[in-house]
């Protein structure tokens, strides 16, 4: 067995979960505000299916892009701290870098899905996807919900490289890493 491994392997379980709970709740109550879409927790208690789905969409959307900065922290510091008996500062610095990927990734996708949230909103003019969800209608939910997790899909493997560009890896030899093209 793998002490060392393991452990880490918890820490990273942590990180997730801190990740998913507070940065997630965090994002999208930014992208709320952004947006304008109102209190949909009291939406939600009062049966507005319309909010619930549209919410629902928005934490799939920051799911999606919070995996990559997590995948990009942890493949970077796994890089970074190869070979090295862990110390305390390098536990110290990998929450550093987790905690600035996370909130770059989550402010980042807050702006992100809001951006494709004005523009399909110019696109269906006529329509007012916003007061249609208050009122609770489910169509305009679930077509700007499909909007949110697409800019989600298609932003994330460019966010997930910016964020790899944050951490000051460790020079390789030419065979052993090729940058992307």
């Amino acid at each position: 067995m793998n002490a060392t491994l393991f452990l880490f392997g918890l820490g990273k379980v942590f990180f997730g979960i801190i990740v998913g709970a507070a940065g997630i709740f965090s994002a999208s109550r930014l992208l709320g505000r952004m947006i304008r879409w109102g209190d949909t927790e009291a939406e939600t208690k009062r049966g507005n299916l319309a909010a619930a789905v549209l919410e629902a969409a928005a934490v799939i959307s920051f799911g999606v892009l919070v995996q990559h900065a997590v995948t990009a922290t942890f493949t970077a510091m796994d890089l970074a701290y190869r070979g090295q008996a862990p110390h305390p500062a390098m536990i110290a610095r990998f929450a550093l870098y987790g905690l600035i990927h996370v909130g770059v990734s989550l402010t980042v996708g807050a702006f992100s899905l809001a951006i494709g949230a004005w523009i399909y909103g110019k696109l269906t003019r006529g329509v007012d996807e916003m007061a249609e969800v208050r009122k609770g209608n489910v169509g305009p939910a679930l077509v700007l919900g499909a909007v949110l997790v697409v800019m989600a899909l298609v932003t994330a493997p460019g966010l997930q490289m910016a964020l790899e560009g944050l951490i000051p890896l460790p020079t390789l030899d030419r065979d052993e890493m090729v940058a992307p093209s």
